[in-house]
């Protein structure tokens, strides 16, 4: 990056030498590519927990369905129990 050179020069009225300064230099980002930057990183890192998170589900809907199926199957054969006791007595 170039920055201006100091020079010594003598001023036009009094003739007596004087020191040019340059403006402190940044070099941070400015706030808005910051801020867009984390945006970019918080929808990038939505989109990869997405199939993820699909997985997840599908995964729990299955072992909740299973685990529903084995207790109603679980439940009618109590049923059944019960009720061939009831009649036998």
């Amino acid at each position: 990056m170039n920055q201006p050179v100091h020079t010594a020069t003598a001023h036009p009225t009094n003739g007596r030498a004087h020191q040019h300064t340059t403006p402190p230099v940044d070099n941070m980002p400015p706030t808005r590519s910051k801020i867009t930057g984390g945006l970019a990183a918080l929808a990038c890192a939505a989109c990869c927990a997405i199939p993820l998170l699909i997985a997840a589900a599908v995964l729990a809907a299955a072992l909740g369905m299973w685990w529903l199926r084995r207790r109603h199957r679980g439940w009618l054969r109590l049923r059944r129990m019960q009720l061939l006791r009831h009649v036998r007595v």
